[in-house]
């Protein structure tokens, strides 16, 4: 037996996205409209978790009132200058209405108004879709993994003088989703950081005050250098987590978004391991690069004094719940997703596999960096 689309009504498809703004799933929206979750699944993956442009009519176009006029006139004999001037409207476009209904005597008011307000609805080609080497560049770019805003950035830079290779990222992004555009492969949202297919909400948790420890210097009391991002060296740290709690270490230098991974032996995360590992990571650095690390209050960095005393590099701590404070950090494990996602087991990954996923997001560009690389940036740094 098939199963037919469920066509919701205004007042449904209104109270999903009331719903969906508000910060609920999709499951529970269901419940509360007393509608199956595949229902309303199936209908925010048609429009790819963007809200449809509501249908409207145009204020220049003929209203359905206008068009009964024009009907009551052709029957009691009105010639069309007549019936224009009733309306306020010029001749020419009473004589094109009649003419596109059929002329004076098959013209019906209902008929004509059902026609406009088809042709009126149809969809308008974008710019992806009308221009097929753009189209191509950026799906070549979204195969590469760069997110669409730096696909947008970079084109502004490589095609400065021609506005027709320009796209915004949010073009991008609708013509992914939403996919009666036809410019862009479905698949080619496996290449996103989040591999999402539809447009998601965003939202975020209030900090609750809970975890916090003694005995460790607050980010507060980091440097000013470091706050402003002016001085290069100053360093966010964390551990990314695969299958079977088998972790890696990621620091990410705060002013040019440089990336090195840390490979952790046999998944191990206990505070010695973990500072004894760092350590060794940014012994090579020039000093220049190594004054300050910035982590959260997870218990593997229990032993910052020892790594304090093998670099020379003091740890400053964040808030309890606070990510934000390590912005560079959490933006920079959110795109290793894409490389190191959670049903991996990192224990089989070496040190040298950790290398070239670094290369390679170092070689991306950032927004940030006004669509530099990291490597660019930090080689200027150093100059």
């Amino acid at each position: 037996m098939v199963r037919r689309y469920q066509r919701l009504s205004p007042a449904q498809v209104d109270e999903i996205w009331v719903r969906l703004r508000a910060g609920h799933a999709a499951k529970p929206t269901a419940r509360a409209l007393g509608l199956p979750t595949s229902t309303v699944r199936t209908y925010l993956l048609r429009c790819g978790g963007i809200r449809p442009v509501p249908r409207h009519r145009a204020g220049g176009r003929l209203r359905f009132e206008e068009r009964e006029e024009i009907s009551r006139g052709l029957a009691a004999g009105w010639s069309l200058r007549s019936i224009a001037a009733g309306l306020g409207r010029s001749t020419s476009t009473v004589s094109r209405e009649v003419a596109a209904g059929g002329g004076r005597r098959r013209y019906r008011a209902s008929a004509a108004d059902q026609r406009a307000w088809a042709r009126a609805t149809r969809p308008k080609a974008c710019k992806l879709a009308t221009n097929p080497r753009l189209a191509e560049l950026v799906a070549e770019k979204l195969e590469r993994r760069w997110s669409p805003q730096q696909i947008a950035g970079w084109l502004k830079l490589a095609y400065p003088d021609n506005p027709e290779m320009h796209v915004s990222h949010e073009s991008i992004y609708r013509t992914l989703f939403v996919q009666f555009r036809g410019a862009l492969r479905r698949e080619l949202t496996a290449h996103l950081r989040t591999g999402r297919v539809i447009r998601h909400p965003r939202g975020a948790r209030l900090p609750d005050g809970r975890g916090g420890r003694p005995g460790i210097l607050h980010i507060s009391e980091r440097p000013a250098e470091a706050e402003d991002r002016a001085v290069p060296g100053h360093w966010e740290g964390d551990l990314v987590f695969g299958k079977y709690m088998s972790p890696v270490a990621t620091l990410v230098e705060r002013s040019t978004r440089y990336l090195l991974l840390v490979s952790l032996p046999a998944g191990n995360h206990k505070a010695d391991v973990v500072a004894d590992a760092l350590a060794a990571a940014v012994g090579h650095l020039p000093a220049q690069l190594a004054r300050s690390l910035t982590w959260d209050q997870g218990h593997e960095m229990a032993a910052h004094a020892r790594f304090t005393m093998a670099t020379g590099i003091q740890v400053y701590f964040c808030d309890p719940k606070s990510p934000w404070q390590r912005g560079s950090n959490e933006n920079t494990n959110g795109l290793l997703r894409q490389y190191l996602p959670r049903r991996l087991d990192f224990r089989t990954l070496t040190q040298q596999d950790l290398d070239d996923i670094a290369l390679e997001l170092n070689d991306r560009p950032r927004q940030t960096l006004g669509f530099k690389t990291p490597s660019q940036a930090l080689a200027e740094a150093l100059r």
